[in-house]
């Protein structure tokens, strides 16, 4: 055994081995695989299928893709079979919403380039003669995806990183991994291990691997359940005969896949009430080990499957198994470093881990060596969860995680388990005021707010649902009186010392504030140029800034501030959940906000992008003129004790000046037509900030900040996209969602990043990434809704308030 490499791997399986493999293959040949028993594909599951919806998310479709192209050529490579079955993967769809939910994933799959079909229901018929098709809406098919043997597919890459100079330790248990000044230390029970990186592949055992570094890793496995039916005559039949295999076969409304298994069949329900196990990680001894089966959660399940192939129910049953399955609360895995800590990172959280496991091995060996991923990974970054994140709260989230694998995925789908959890102070009197919330990073937050008889109840849909006019109502409120929003899930930090000027003129792109109380817009680059956090940056005094964040990155945004602070003259403070936030934006806010404070709200006093100090009734605010809607507001930071008392007092002075309070999905709509841009979505590490349009916040000439070499260079070579603000015509009953490809003469030239109807320019709006030579004022588009075509025109950024008049006012 080694005593030094730069790498230890701890867990095997397909995950763990993958990860070696990339690495081994990228050129770190110096790494090393240690697996507790025997090397096997970490589980007792076959694949089925290998392309997922993937929750309609471009990054994470892009490792899933990689993994299905990277498999096809294991095989030439190592001279092992992977166990490859390419006979198609096939969704059935028995509703409109959910042929509608086929239509958007095919959009985010034509963008990646991952082919989709469109099936009738007598095109399912005659490629699976056995299935019932009469009650069918539709269908797709994946004509290049299949099933693969997880054995075969783990010892064919364990074969190719050996054959790259890795080394695997078999039977060999980590007791501790302890950090030290160069790096770590893996003690195991044949000796200890110094290496550089520690990569966490350990499968059901992740809670305890990330207890040796105290980490609570946020991942518990869930039981499932799947058939294995004796051989079926029809089935025998067909191989006899030479008839090919009739492939994966997944009904999405009965929520269970199916394929041929030695003749027969294999059925895998994805049921309500399936427990989690594990909770606080199996026993040592624990090696794949089976659960009694639990036939009656299945049932609805079996009668579904007997409707739809009346095969099944010919013939007996030859083996149920239940076994556990990693799971997070939203069933995408957790790829990445972790926080807090340097060099650790984690693998863990696969629920379909022959699915991703070569596009996390991918993107982690490039993480590793290079400093970055390259393709955005927030759709499976360990840092979009917090502490939260408690076992109770994993458990119930895990658990439904499993049961909503095949429910029709929505776009504006919240789902209910935990929750509520984190609640602002004013959290009931909004509920008492209509509002209808979701959640993020654990916060409860108002999408919309249910008026003039509307139910307070959400209702999801890929097309204008119930919320439409609700949303409506708020933005031309806002437009012509005043809004209230709830923005205190934002994160807030202070950065202040001696060297906290010097170090935040380093993390960000921008120039910083100069006068105490201005605002300024900043973003943090990674190393290689892309966008990795925005900020809104305070100065606050000569040696202290004020910095907010979007909510949903609290722990990646102070993470990556972490992990670039110098080890002294600077100190970090966390102020999130000790300030809240409330925005009041409209032509009637300074009115509102000059009846409640005897301060001097004026513009001559009180200018855009400042900040100040002031009282709203008898509490403490640190008013800051700026907002996220593109109207004449301030965003009213208090320490969060204070909030009610504020909100009451705006609501009662509000009442003559037609304050509502309003959500976030009509900020979302008045963002978008100011062309304002999100993290995640227009501002990524896949783009340049001047991709992106931030050129104004860019300035390359002031110093040295972190990825502006990189920047340069890319400068230099040239770039691939260019962000451009879409109006699109003769919209029907839905807008652009995000992800949607767009096209020129046929041919996909950009993906749309968000859409929605904007009711002050009474247009319906996109943002969109195309190739620079589409991108003038004036070309013309189109883009795919829901599988319909509909011409889109480049407009001007910003088309309400271009000028930013309202803003100034």
């Amino acid at each position: 055994m080694k005593t030094k490499t730069k790498v230890v791997v701890v867990g095997g399986g397909v995950v763990g081995v993958s990860a070696l493999y990339h690495l081994a293959k990228k050129g770190w040949s110096d790494v090393v695989l240690v697996e507790r028993k025997e090397l096997t594909s970490g589980s007792t599951w076959h694949a089925a299928g290998l392309l997922p919806l993937f929750n309609m998310s471009y990054s994470v479709g892009q490792l899933h893709k990689y993994a299905v192209d990277l498999y096809k050529k294991l095989e030439e490579e190592t001279g092992k079979n992977v166990g490859f079955s390419v006979v198609s993967n096939i969704r059935l769809a028995s509703t409109k919403d959910r042929m509608d939910e086929y239509h958007q994933y095919a959009g985010v799959a034509q963008t990646i380039g991952v082919d989709v079909k469109f099936l009738t229901p007598d095109q399912v018929k005659e490629i699976w003669p056995l299935c019932h098709t009469d009650d069918l809406v539709g269908a797709i098919q994946h004509p290049e995806d299949g099933y693969i043997q997880p054995a075969d597919l783990t010892q064919a890459m364990a074969t190719g990183a050996r054959n790259l100079g890795a080394e695997i330790y078999r039977n060999t248990s980590v007791l501790s991994m302890k950090q030290t000044k160069d790096g770590w230390v893996v003690e195991t029970d044949k000796g200890s291990i110094e290496c550089e990186h520690i990569i966490s592949c350990s499968g059901n055992f992740a809670r305890q691997t990330g207890k040796m570094v105290g980490l609570d890793i946020p991942v518990i496995p869930v039981e499932h359940q799947y058939i294995v039916t004796e051989p079926h005559p029809e089935i025998q039949k067909r191989k006899k005969d030479g008839l090919p295999e009739m492939g994966v076969l997944r009904d999405s409304d009965s929520r269970w896949y199916m394929r041929e298994e030695a003749g027969g069949l294999i059925l895998g329900p994805y049921e309500d009430g399936a427990p989690a196990c594990y909770v606080d990680g199996p026993s040592k001894d624990s090696e794949y080990e089976l659960f009694q089966e639990d036939l009656d959660r299945l049932a609805p399940h079996i009668e579904g499957a007997i409707h739809r192939v009346p095969a099944f129910g010919e013939v007996g049953v030859k083996k149920v198994y239940n076994g556990a399955i990693c799971y997070t609360p939203d069933g995408n895995p957790i790829v990445g470093p972790a926080w807090g800590l340097k060099n650790f990172w984690i693998n863990e959280g696969h629920s379909f881990g022959i699915t991703a496991a070569g596009g996390a091995g991918w993107q982690l060996a490039e993480w590793i060596i290079d400093g970055e991923p390259t393709i955005d990974m927030l759709g499976v970054e360990p840092r979009r969860y917090g502490d939260y994140a408690t076992k109770s709260y994993l458990k119930a989230k895990n658990e439904e995680a499993y049961s909503h694998v095949f429910i029709t995925h929505y776009p504006d789908e919240e789902r209910p388990a935990a929750r509520p959890l984190k609640t602002s102070p004013c959290y009931e009197r909004m509920k008492d005021l209509g509002a209808v919330f979701g959640q993020k990073f654990g916060w409860e937050r108002p999408n919309f707010f249910a008026t003039d008889g509307m139910e307070q109840k959400d209702d999801w849909s890929f097309r204008r649902s119930k919320w439409f006019e609700a949303i409506k109502k708020e933005c031309q409120n806002v437009k012509d009186n005043v809004g209230l929003l709830d923005m205190t899930a934002f994160a807030k930090c202070r950065i202040k010392g001696l060297k906290a000027e010097e170090f935040l003129d380093h993390l960000v792109a921008n120039k910083l504030p100069k006068k105490i109380g201005r605002i300024g817009l900043c973003h943090a680059l990674n190393t290689k140029g892309g966008v990795h956090s925005e900020f809104t940056i305070m100065r606050e005094a000569e040696d202290s800034f004020y910095l907010v964040s979007a909510g949903a990155n609290l722990r990646l945004d102070h993470d990556w501030i972490k992990k670039w602070m110098p080890n002294e003259g600077v100190i970090f403070e966390d102020l999130t959940n000790s300030t809240g936030v409330l925005v009041v934006a409209g032509p009637k806010s300074r009115e509102l906000l000059q009846k409640i404070s005897t301060d001097d709200f004026s513009n001559e006093n009180f200018k855009w992008l400042t900040a100040q100090d002031v009282n709203i009734g008898y509490a403490p605010v640190n008013a800051m003129r700026v907002n996220f809607v593109g109207e004449l507001g301030w965003e009213l930071h208090h320490p969060i004790e204070y909030q009610n008392h504020i909100f009451d007092k705006l609501m009662e002075a509000g009442k003559d000046l037609g304050l509502k309070p309003f959500g976030i999905r009509a900020m979302n709509s008045l963002r978008l037509e100011k062309s304002y841009k999100l993290v995640g979505t227009e501002l990524s590490i896949e783009y340049s900030p001047y991709e992106s349009g931030l050129d104004r916040f860019v300035h390359p000439n002031k110093g040295s900040f972190i990825g502006l070499e990189a920047l340069n260079i890319w400068r230099e070579k040239g770039f691939d996209n260019k962000l451009i603000t879409l109006e699109v015509h003769n919209i029907k009953d839905a807008d652009v969602l995000g992800n949607n490809p767009i096209y020129k003469d046929n041919k996909v030239v950009g993906r749309a990043t968000g859409g929605e109807f904007g009711f002050r320019l009474d247009k319906s709006i996109a943002l969109a990434m195309v190739k620079p030579e589409h991108a003038n004022v004036g070309d013309k588009l189109q883009v795919d809704i829901l599988g319909e075509m509909y011409d889109a025109t480049v407009i001007e950024e910003s088309p309400y308030d271009s000028e930013n008049n309202l803003l100034r006012a």
